[in-house]
């Protein structure tokens, strides 16, 4: 069936606006990548728009041997593992009864766990819970207070109500308890959501900023996100590293060094993306429409 030319002027008024869309998000990292790998006079001069003027790699040589980025990076990937296993475990957990209907007094705690959504109890209190329990400049003050987000165990809650009942009484006439159902039948038959919920998780540990500044106050500790923040602000960046020597101050500049940072931050996330991504589409799909 062909389309009419109106459906055919939306379609490509729709394409022109989401291409743009597109393009003001990709053209900024493209135009960072190109800082990155610029020679000083390309980059003092302005000549530096989408493609590399005068190819060097020295902004990344002295980012790697001069300044914490090595130890940042390792500190944000414990981060995000350690951190996006435990979200989607306790998530797992907090979804699986809620989602069964014999479990009792399951609406009261439903609706307790809804109002977090809207209420909550503060920064101040929030951080005097954090010091009162002895997180304070441990990763485990980035990880416990969030340890669950309503709204992802909500869709997580939602696909596990729409799994067939016959299957999980023909599970239970095989001698499967509720551990046993959990993992051996809930588990596999969730792997979308998990992935999609885990994609969530991840990139909000890889991105932590604010929680890192309040409760982590030792620098050995900071993630990708606090060092570069530091470094984007410096205002003697190339003075700080230790490894410059005279040549190194003529060859490169602040912004070219910023820039690799940055990149080294994003590339891990747009490098997993791509792998994750069907499974992200089809368990928001699955956990938005079931039950």
């Amino acid at each position: 069936m062909r389309n009419s030319r109106g459906e055919r002027v939306f379609y490509t008024l729709n394409t022109v606006i989401l291409s743009l869309f597109a393009l003001s998000c990709i053209l900024p990292m493209v135009h960072l990548l190109a800082l990155s790998f610029s020679n000083q006079d390309a980059i003092v001069s302005g000549l530096v728009s989408l493609w590399p003027v005068g190819f060097t790699a020295v902004a990344y040589d002295k980012l790697v041997n001069g300044t914490q980025i090595v130890k940042a990076l390792g500190n944000s990937i414990e981060i995000t593992l350690v951190g996006t296993f435990l979200n989607l475990l306790f998530t797992l957990l907090c979804a699986y009864p809620l989602s069964r209907g014999y479990m009792y007094g399951r609406r009261f705690f439903t609706l307790a766990i809804v109002f977090t959504m809207l209420f909550s109890g503060g920064l101040i209190p929030g951080y005097l819970l954090v010091k009162s329990l002895g997180l304070i400049n441990t990763y485990g003050a980035l990880w416990l207070p969030g340890l669950v987000s309503v709204y992802n165990m909500l869709v997580m809650r939602t696909f596990f109500m729409g799994i067939p009942e016959e299957l999980v009484e023909a599970a239970r006439i095989d001698g499967c308890g509720e551990w046993r159902l959990l993992f051996r039948v809930f588990l596999p038959l969730s792997l979308p959501v998990i992935v999609a919920l885990g994609l969530f998780y991840g990139v909000g540990h890889w991105n932590s900023f604010f929680n890192v500044l309040m409760f982590i106050n030792s620098p050995e500790k900071f993630n990708l996100a606090v060092l570069v923040q530091q470094m984007i602000q410096s205002q003697s960046l190339l003075q700080e590293i230790g490894t410059m020597s005279p040549e190194d101050f003529a060859s490169i500049t602040p912004e070219s060094i910023k820039s690799a940072g940055v990149v080294v931050m994003i590339v891990p996330m747009l490098i997993l993306y791509p792998f994750l991504q069907r499974y992200f589409i089809k368990g928001i799909l699955i956990g938005a429409i079931k039950g």
